[in-house]
């Protein structure tokens, strides 16, 4: 007990001359660890009469505290050091002169978009936008797609609570341009739509292009020739087209549109697995219930309507093998597409 004392100016003399935060813990444990020199000060109080114990204990618990007090004081002095030294190497010389900034560029699909916006509307089309957040009413039954109708389960459609759903395509923004427009009228709806599906060539999340028109005496012949211009101006090319016989409950007749393939122009290759022809949307004229839901007159006007996938015409365009590269915001594939 009589050394306690001079521990004590030692142990303080040890955390001053501590350099950094590892030897001041070295220290602390030396001191007050489990083996530590002040540590085995408390175990020696039994060697002590019994009436001297208190005494000695209160002050070896003294001397610990202000060991304690004198080890977080060195602390926050060595951390402030080094929070000292970290700003100043990390400090930036503002008088430097700047590196620059490059020209950035669109998005190919924005890219891709603004194409096919320009080309429909030198074929007298209006654009026209909807809400993204969408109801049934307009997103399956005004489409002819009752409750219990099996393309409900093609869509892989994401429900609210409340029961609306985020648009599993842009075909609910032509209702609403009828109900609000009437006809006669020609609209594309460019924009983004949701559907649980992800691969190489899906995304939950992708854009698609929806056409209409309608009016007296609209053909499928009208159609052909709308499509088939259009396949041309966007590629730049003469191409081939093709409609296929299908089924969409909102069109009546329909078909897939193919086009001869923009790689092989038709001969045969692994992008159009030899066959020499891409598929790139679908099409139809538009069935009367659609047109009844929407307020007009299905006796008097026809239409017709076609959807495809902005994604898959950006990937045709610009020789993209792989959808995800649209949204992995990788700066060595965008950079492709900056305008100078």
């Amino acid at each position: 007990m009589s050394d306690l004392d001079r521990l004590l100016d030692q142990a303080r003399r040890e955390v001053a001359e501590s350099a950094d935060l590892a030897a001041l813990e070295e220290t602390r444990v030396r001191w007050l660890g489990r083996k530590g020199a002040l540590t085995e000060q408390l175990k020696a109080l039994g060697a002590l009469a019994p009436s001297e114990r208190p005494a000695a204990g209160q002050r070896i618990n003294a001397a610990k505290d202000a060991l304690q007090a004198a080890l977080e004081a060195r602390r926050a002095e060595l951390e402030r050091a080094e929070d000292e030294r970290r700003l100043a190497s990390g400090r930036l010389d503002v008088t430097l002169p700047g590196r620059g900034e490059e020209r950035g560029g669109l998005h190919p699909v924005t890219l891709t978009r603004l194409r096919i916006e320009s080309l429909f509307r030198r074929a007298g089309f209006d654009i026209a936008a909807g809400p993204e957040v969408e109801d049934d009413f307009h997103n399956f039954e005004a489409l002819n797609i009752p409750p219990n109708h099996p393309a409900r389960a093609m869509h892989d459609t994401f429900y609210f609570a409340d029961g609306r759903l985020l648009r599993t395509h842009t075909s609910p923004v032509q209702i609403r341009a009828l109900l609000a427009r009437g006809a006669p009228l020609s609209v594309i709806a460019p924009g983004r739509v949701y559907r649980c599906d992800s691969d190489i060539t899906h995304s939950p999340m992708f854009h698609q292009l929806e056409g209409l028109v309608v009016g007296e005496q609209v053909s499928f012949a009208n159609l052909k020739a709308i499509l088939h211009g259009f396949v041309e101006a966007f590629f730049e090319r003469p191409l081939g087209m093709r409609l296929r016989p299908s089924y969409f409950p909102f069109t009546e007749p329909s078909a897939e549109v193919d086009m001869s393939c923009v790689f092989c122009l038709g001969k045969g290759c692994r992008v159009c697995k030899h066959t020499g022809w891409l598929e790139i949307a679908g099409c139809g004229m538009v069935h009367p219930n659609v047109l009844t839901a929407s307020g007009v007159d299905a006796e008097r006007f026809t239409g017709y309507a076609f959807g495809a996938g902005i994604d898959r015409l950006a990937m045709l365009r610009y020789g993209v093998n792989d959808l995800r590269l649209f949204f992995e915001s990788d700066l060595r594939f965008l950079e492709q597409f900056a305008t100078f």
